[in-house]
């Protein structure tokens, strides 16, 4: 039995869906005003035929999650690994998830596999998280 307070395949979510004007705000923070994500008529000329969220928008749900649910308040990000495997679109339903896969016992550090999935059950981001908490 481990001593920490937390265990391998422990799992927390969180299901949202990106406005236009979310993805408008975070260009406005973030300073990538590509028009693939603002402008539905540059989007309508691309493969993706409509705007889609930025990657790091995405991402940025995973930041959440650590920070207030799993492992929780006090977590400090020390790494982060991303892959993106398929746009999501402005206004898609998305769930967020991260899971416990390794744990480390001299040190409060854990790995967690990140993922993004789309409301119709296609994968759109994965990753790992390395985070300490406490």
């Amino acid at each position: 039995m481990s001593p920490l307070p937390f265990e391998i395949g422990q799992k927390a979510s969180l299901t949202k869906r990106f406005s236009a004007a979310e993805v408008g705000a975070f260009a406005g923070l973030s300073e990538d005003f590509n028009p693939l994500h603002l402008d539905p008529a540059f989007a309508a000329t691309t493969p993706f035929e409509r705007p889609i969220v930025h990657g790091m928008l995405l991402a940025s749900l995973f930041s959440g999650l650590l920070g207030q649910q799993l492992p929780g308040k006090g977590t400090v990000y020390l790494g982060q690994s991303l892959s993106f495997k398929q746009p999501v679109f402005v206004g898609d339903g998305v769930t967020a998830e991260v899971e416990i896969i390794a744990l480390r016992a001299d040190k409060p550090i854990i790995t967690l596999a990140t993922r993004i999935v789309i409301a119709a059950g296609a994968l759109a981001v994965t990753g790992e998280a390395v985070v300490k908490f406490g």
